[in-house]
């Protein structure tokens, strides 16, 4: 099988379902056990760090979520572009399989920043131009899901979606760069392509060891969901009333 014969066999939902299906138990298992790691290197070894204490290591859970909640909304506008293009029905299923985790991701980047800022500056908010344009982004998932969910057409609701993760990306570079764009009190990145890292190797691994452990989480969670969607959209197909599954529920 040629690469492009197999992007295109496995854009078909009923392809897509049994890839998905393999997939998604191992992943999050890998998932699980990454995060046991993180957790235990960011909380149980990393050491103490000298100016923020021991309140630093909420970004052992801070710092991933938020950069899921950016990475999960380009992969959401990524397949509302193929959508608009190719007008596959993969593409929809797979932006609306991504958006309640990415939701979830740009909440817990709210609610734990929030945990870190009082205690380093003495207020649970500020109109900060990262934390501001990250209430956005959580905004625009809450609005991507009412909207699609409030079309009782899916495939009109899919195509009014994408538009929505389309234009709402240009949030995400506003996020990612505000820091340098304007005098803010949030702290600039610790880790960098280009730097080298102003953290502990020790803080550096356990932050990198959660950061995976969240990617596996929303591929693991978007594989699960995806299925369950093919599920409901292809209940008519003869493909699905043929499933294990779908029979010993019947039974």
């Amino acid at each position: 099988m040629t690469q492009r014969s197999f992007w295109f066999h496995y854009a078909a939902p009923q392809t897509f379902y049994g890839l998905a299906g393999r997939l998604w138990p191992w992943v999050a298992a890998l998932a699980t056990a990454f995060t046991v790691v993180g957790l235990w290197i960011g909380f149980a070894v990393a050491p103490e760090d000298a100016q923020q204490g021991e309140g630093y290591r909420i970004i052992f859970v801070h710092v991933p979520v938020s950069w899921m909640s950016m990475i999960i909304y380009l992969a959401m506008a990524f397949w509302s572009i193929l959508l608009l293009v190719f007008n596959t029905r993969l593409s929809g299923m797979m932006t609306r399989a991504l958006a309640p985790t990415g939701a979830l991701m740009a909440f817990l980047s709210l609610w734990t920043g929030a945990l870190w800022g009082k205690p380093m500056w003495g207020t649970w908010w500020v109109w900060d131009a990262r934390l501001t344009s990250e209430l956005i982004l959580f905004f625009l998932y809450l609005g991507y899901i009412a909207l699609t969910s409030a079309i009782e057409d899916t495939r009109r609701a899919d195509r009014a979606g994408a538009l929505l993760a389309i234009v709402g990306a240009l949030n995400v570079p506003i996020i990612y760069f505000s820091v340098k764009w304007w005098n803010t009190l949030h702290q600039g990145a610790s880790v960098s392509l280009t730097k080298a890292p102003s953290m502990a190797q020790l803080m550096l691994w356990g932050m990198l060891c959660m950061a995976i452990a969240f990617w596996l989480y929303s591929i693991a969670l978007a594989l699960y969901r995806v299925r369950t969607l093919i599920l409901q959209r292809e209940a008519h197909t003869a493909w699905v009333q043929e499933l294990p599954e779908v029979q010993g529920a019947r039974a």
